[in-house]
C-alpha cells in the first residue's frame, strides 16, 4: 500500500448533502460533530449535479462547485467553520460516470457530442461505440414510446430540438429540414427507451442509461474531471477523498497513482467491494477500501450458524422457493446472472462480441469463430467470475494477477463444458486470452498469441503472470476487449447479486448486505481476528462501516434482524401466528410467502416500539423495491400495475396493521439480545483497525431501509450529547449507544498513535465454556475492546459461568462506561464485565 503524506483521519462521519440539507446546514452541525469525537467530516459528491438529486453521484459538469448546495463559497465557509473546530473534510469524488440530464443542456461536454459528433473535442471523454450500429451515431433511449408515435410531440424552436422537457441540440446547418429528415441528420438517434438494453452503443453505469461512462483515463479527461477537486486540496479545503466505483475504470491502478500525484498523498479511500477471500491490490496508491468488508466480518459475529441453518429449514417450508428462485443461494445467484447478462447488459455483451469478432477476422489461427460461440463464450465466461472483475493484468500486484489468471483459467474450463461440439468451444480459449490480454501483433503482422500456452485449457507457467505479449505492434482491440470485459463483470456482479439475488433469497435480510455472502451468513471469532490483523498490517488506514448512503439497512436494523439466527423457531412461530387467517378474497391477487416473510422480517428489523413501530410509508417503498428488484412477478421495467397494489395492500395491512402487535411483542421478548448486538458492532466498529466512517445519525439508534429511506436529511440535534456530557445517566439504547460512541470517539481523537498505522492488534482469548461468546482485542498495548456475541444462545446455554477474561498485565485498566478500575495480569469474570454494559472499553491507566 502507499501512505499518505497528510495525517489519515481519526474517524469521519458521512453527511448526505443536498437541496434540503446544503452546506450551511452541514456548517451549523459542526460544532455538534466536534464534540461527539470525529475527526473530518465525509460529504457527499460536492460538483455540479442534476437540480434536486439528494445524492451527488450523477454529476452534470466538473467546473463548478453545487450551486444548489451554496456553491463554492459554501463549501469554504463550512470548511473554515469545520477547521475552527479541528476537522478536515474528505470529498467524495465521480470518476466514472456523468448524468444525461434533462435538460442535456446541463451536461456541456455531452451537448457538445450530440451537436458535434465524433469530431466534437469532447468525444474523447466518452466511451462511445461510434461504429457500433446507427450509422456512426449515438443511441439517446430518451423517448417514451417508439418514435414514429412520439413523431407529434417534436418541434424545432431556435435553434433546438424539443420533446417534451428534453431539448436537444441540432446539428448545424440541418435546422431548417424537415422533422423526419432532421431526426436523421443528426449526430445522435432519438430512440424508444426500451431500445437501451439491446441497442446501446455507449458504456454507461450498470444498467442506467442516463449515467454515461467517461474515458478517465485519457489524461486529458483527467485533468478536466478533477481540475476543481485538486485545486480544493491544494488550497487547503479538502483534505481527503473517496473514490466511487473503481471498478468501473479502464484501469483503476493507473487512475488512482494519478490521484496520488495529483493531490500529494492525501487520504483516499476507494469504493471497492470484496467478496469471499479477494484481497485488494496490493500496489493501489490508496489507504483502501471504503468498508464494506469490514462490515461483512462484523456483521458475521452476530449470526449463530446452527440457527441460521435452522432458519432456512423454516424459510423452505414457508416460501417452498424453487432452487434457483432463492431455495439455494448459488442457483439464486447463477439464474440472476444469466438473466441479467443475457438481458439488462445485453448491449455490452455484443459489443465485447463485436470486438471479438473484429479481432478473429483477422487473424486467421485463433479466428474463424461464429458470432453466436463467442456471445456464448463471453457471457458464459462472465456468469462464472466469482468477484466483481478480474485484474490479471495488474503491473502493481503480480501475486493478484496470478490468482486472477488462475481464477479464469478455472472459469474457462467450466465454459468450455457447455458447448456440445469441443471445438466450437475454441471461442472460449479466445475469449480467455483477450480478457488477459495476451493478444497481439508481432512486427510483421503475423499473430502473436501466446503459443506455448496452448490455449485456456492448458496455459504454460510463464504465461499465467505475464500481463501481455510482448510484441511490438498491439491491436488495440485486444485492450478495449480486455478493458471492457472487466467493466461489464463488475456491473453484472452488482446487478445480480446485489440487486436480484440479495431480494430473491431473504432466509436472513442482515446478510444480504453489500459485500455480505447470503450463503454463508456466519463468521466467527477466529475469522473476525484474521482479518483485523490482516488490516492492520496491509492497510491499517482503510476506511471501515457499518451503514452507508448504499447499505440495505441499517446497522441497527440488521443487528436486529441478526437475533433471528439465535431462535428461529421463536421466529417460526410468529410468522406462522401472523400468517394465519390472511386468506385472500376470491379472485384477489396472492402475495407470494416470499414477499410475506422478507414483509415481515423487514417489519421487525425497522422495531416495533423504537418510533413507534414500522409504518406503511417507511415500509412500503422497501418492499416494493424488492419485489422489483427480484424481478419475478413484477420489475422495473415490466411492472405489474395489480401485483404491486396487492403488495403495498399486504404490507398496510399485515406488518404495518394490528398483526404488528406480535411483533413488538417478540421485540420485547428479544431486547436485551437486540441491544447487545447493536452495542457490540459499534464499539468493534470504532476500535478494531481502520478509519470509522460513521453514517449520519447512526451515532444514535437508527432505523433506515434502502435509498431513499437512508438518504433522509441528516438532523445532527445536539441536545442528547450535550445531557450525557452534563452527567444525565443514559437511559434507552440510544441514549447508551450516543454515550458509547462519543467515548470510543474521543479516545481515538485523543489518542491517535493508539489505533492508526504504528498501534497493533492482537486478539485476547477468554478462557472457560463460554469463551466463544466474548469477542475481545488489544490495540497498542493501550486500549482493550470487549463485547459480547451471541447472547440469546449465551443466556439458554447457563450464561458466563465462570468464563475469564486476562487483562494484559503491567498496569491496571480502567473501563471507560462504568468508571471501574480492574487489576492488569489478573483473569476478570467476564460476567461482572459485561453485565451492566455488554461491552467494555478499557483503558491501561
Amino acid at each position: 500500500m502507499t501512505q499518505p503524506s497528510s495525517p489519515s483521519p481519526t474517524a469521519t462521519y458521512r453527511l448526505q448533502l443536498q437541496p434540503d440539507f446544503p452546506f450551511a446546514a452541514a456548517e451549523r452541525a459542526v460544532p455538534y460533530l466536534a464534540a461527539l469525537g470525529v475527526s473530518h467530516l465525509h460529504l457527499s459528491p460536492v460538483l455540479e449535479a442534476v437540480p434536486g438529486s439528494t445524492h451527488g453521484y450523477d454529476v452534470t459538469g466538473h467546473a463548478a462547485v453545487r450551486a444548489e448546495l451554496g456553491g463554492e463559497e459554501g463549501l469554504r465557509a463550512l470548511a473554515a467553520t469545520a477547521r475552527a473546530h479541528g476537522l478536515g473534510l474528505v470529498v467524495d469524488i465521480v470518476p466514472n460516470h456523468m448524468a444525461v440530464p434533462a435538460p442535456l443542456s446541463l451536461n456541456g461536454a455531452l451537448w457538445e457530442v450530440l451537436r458535434d459528433g465524433p469530431a466534437s473535442r469532447y468525444a474523447h471523454w466518452f466511451d462511445i461505440d461510434w461504429d457500433g450500429g446507427h450509422g456512426g451515431r449515438l443511441l439517446l433511449p430518451v423517448l417514451e414510446g417508439r418514435i414514429g408515435d412520439e413523431l407529434p410531440r417534436f418541434r424545432v424552436e431556435r435553434g433546438l430540438l424539443h420533446y417534451g422537457e428534453q431539448v436537444l441540440p441540432l446539428r448545424p446547418g440541418t435546422e431548417l429540414l424537415p422533422l423526419p429528415r432532421l431526426l436523421e441528420a443528426q449526430w445522435y438517434r432519438l430512440a424508444w427507451w426500451r431500445l437501451a438494453r439491446t441497442e446501446l452503443n455507449y458504456r454507461r453505469f450498470f444498467t442506467i442509461s442516463e449515467l454515461i461512462g467517461i474515458r478517465v483515463e485519457d489524461p486529458e479527461v483527467f485533468d478536466a474531471t478533477h481540475g476543481t477537486v485538486l485545486r480544493l486540496i491544494r488550497e487547503g479545503v479538502v483534505d481527503g477523498l473517496r473514490v466511487d466505483h473503481p471498478d468501473g475504470l479502464v484501469d483503476p491502478g493507473g487512475y488512482l497513482a494519478r490521484l496520488r500525484a495529483g493531490t500529494k498523498g492525501c487520504w483516499t479511500v476507494v469504493e471497492k467491494i470484496l467478496t469471499g477471500a479477494e484481497r485488494l491490490p496490493d500496489g493501489w496508491a490508496c489507504a483502501g477500501t471504503t468498508g464494506y468488508d469490514a462490515l461483512r466480518h462484523i456483521d458475521g459475529l452476530f449470526v449463530c450458524p446452527q440457527g441460521a441453518g435452522r432458519l432456512f429449514s423454516h424459510y423452505r417450508d414457508f416460501v417452498t422457493p424453487l432452487a434457483d428462485e432463492g431455495g439455494d443461494w448459488d442457483e439464486t445467484v447463477r439464474r440472476a446472472a444469466y438473466e441479467v447478462v443475457e438481458h439488462d447488459l445485453a448491449a455490452e455483451v455484443e459489443r465485447l462480441v463485436r470486438t471479438a469478432a473484429r479481432i478473429g477476422e483477422r487473424v486467421p489461427r485463433p479466428g474463424d469463430h461464429a458470432p453466436w460461440a463467442l456471445r456464448q463464450a463471453v457471457r458464459e465466461l462472465l456468469v462464472r467470475l466469482p468477484v466483481y472483475r478480474p485484474y490479471a493484468g495488474e503491473a502493481t500486484d503480480t501475486a493478484r494477477a496470478a490468482a486472477d489468471a488462475a481464477m479464469l483459467r478455472a472459469a474457462a474450463e467450466r465454459a468450455r463444458a457447455t458447448f456440445r461440439v469441443p471445438e466450437e468451444a475454441g471461442a472460449v480459449d479466445l475469449v480467455h486470452d483477450l480478457v488477459l490480454g495476451r493478444f497481439g501483433y508481432d512486427a510483421d503482422g503475423t499473430d502473436g498469441a501466446q503459443s506455448e500456452a496452448g490455449g485456456a485449457g492448458a496455459p504454460g507457467p510463464d504465461a499465467v503472470e505475464r500481463e501481455a505479449v510482448e510484441t511490438d505492434a498491439v491491436d488495440p482491440d485486444v485492450a478495449d476487449f480486455a478493458a471492457r470485459f472487466a467493466q461489464t463483470a463488475s456491473a453484472l456482479h452488482a446487478k445480480s447479486v446485489e440487486d436480484t439475488a440479495f431480494y430473491r433469497y431473504p432466509v436472513l435480510l442482515s446478510a444480504c448486505e453489500v459485500g455480505g455472502d447470503p450463503g454463508e451468513p456466519a463468521l466467527g471469532p477466529g475469522t473476525f481476528h484474521e482479518y483485523c490483523a490482516r488490516l492492520q498490517r496491509d492497510w491499517p488506514e482503510s476506511g471501515t462501516v457499518l451503514s452507508t448512503h448504499d447499505t440495505k439497512r441499517s446497522a441497527d436494523v440488521r443487528a436486529r434482524i441478526a437475533v433471528l439466527s439465535e431462535c428461529p423457531d421463536r421466529w417460526r412461530d410468529v410468522l406462522n401466528v401472523v400468517a394465519d387467517g390472511r386468506e385472500v378474497a376470491d379472485g384477489a391477487v396472492r402475495v407470494d410467502p416470499l414477499v410475506a416473510w422478507s414483509a415481515w422480517q423487514t417489519a421487525f428489523g425497522l422495531g416495533a416500539s423504537a418510533a413507534g413501530g414500522p409504518t406503511a410509508e417507511q415500509l412500503t417503498p422497501a418492499v416494493l423495491k424488492a419485489v422489483r428488484e427480484a424481478g419475478l412477478r413484477t420489475t422495473w421495467t415490466e411492472p405489474d400495475a395489480v401485483y404491486e397494489e396487492a403488495v403495498a395492500e399486504f404490507v398496510r395491512s399485515g406488518p404495518c396493521g394490528p398483526a404488528a402487535d406480535q411483533l413488538a411483542a417478540l421485540e420485547a421478548e428479544l431486547s436485551p439480545y437486540v441491544r447487545a448486538n447493536v452495542l457490540a458492532a459499534t464499539l468493534l466498529h470504532l476500535t478494531m483497525p481502520g478509519v470509522p466512517d460513521l453514517y449520519q445519525d447512526t451515532e444514535r439508534e437508527y432505523a433506515a431501509l434502502v435509498d431513499p429511506d437512508n438518504r433522509r436529511p441528516a438532523r445532527c440535534d445536539p441536545g442528547p450529547l450535550t445531557a450525557l456530557d452534563d452527567g444525565a445517566a443514559p437511559v434507552g439504547l440510544s441514549a447508551e449507544k450516543l454515550r458509547l460512541t462519543a467515548t470510543a470517539l474521543r479516545l481515538r481523537r485523543a489518542h491517535p498513535e493508539w489505533f492508526g498505522a504504528a498501534a497493533s492488534y492482537e486478539p485476547l482469548a477468554a478462557e472457560g465454556p463460554a469463551a466463544e461468546h466474548c469477542v475481545a482485542f488489544v490495540r497498542a498495548g493501550r486500549v482493550v475492546t470487549a463485547v459480547t456475541r451471541l447472547s440469546l444462545r449465551l443466556r439458554e446455554t447457563g450464561g458466563w459461568w465462570d468464563t475469564g477474561l486476562r487483562l494484559p498485565a503491567g498496569g491496571d485498566w480502567r473501563e471507560l462506561l462504568t468508571g471501574r478500575t480492574l487489576a492488569g495480569g489478573a483473569a476478570v469474570g467476564v460476567d461482572s464485565l459485561l453485565t451492566q454494559w455488554p461491552v467494555a472499553l478499557l483503558v491501561r491507566e
